[in-house]
């Protein structure tokens, strides 16, 4: 009875050894990008992509739809 309990549990152990192996393999066939090349894709969109929150980047203040609401309510918005 206690052989068939420590057959089970190796059992088990290799099954998990087993399923770690292929997730590793899954891992090492998933391909990189270096760092230097996603940072500077990065760099890319935030320059090319308007933010409205920013605008001082993109032009003057008077196209910005969110100055009325500063204007008027002479205060911070919390969005």
């Amino acid at each position: 009875m206690m052989r068939r309990t420590r057959d089970e549990l190796a059992e088990m152990k290799l099954r998990r050894v087993l399923q770690q192996n292929q997730n590793l393999k899954a891992q090492l066939e998933t391909t990189r990008l270096p760092v230097s090349q996603a940072s500077q894709s990065l760099i890319k969109y935030c320059q090319s992509t308007k933010d409205p929150l920013i605008p001082s980047i993109w032009g003057p203040a008077e196209n910005d739809h969110f100055v009325p609401l500063r204007k008027k309510w002479k205060c911070c918005t919390v969005m």
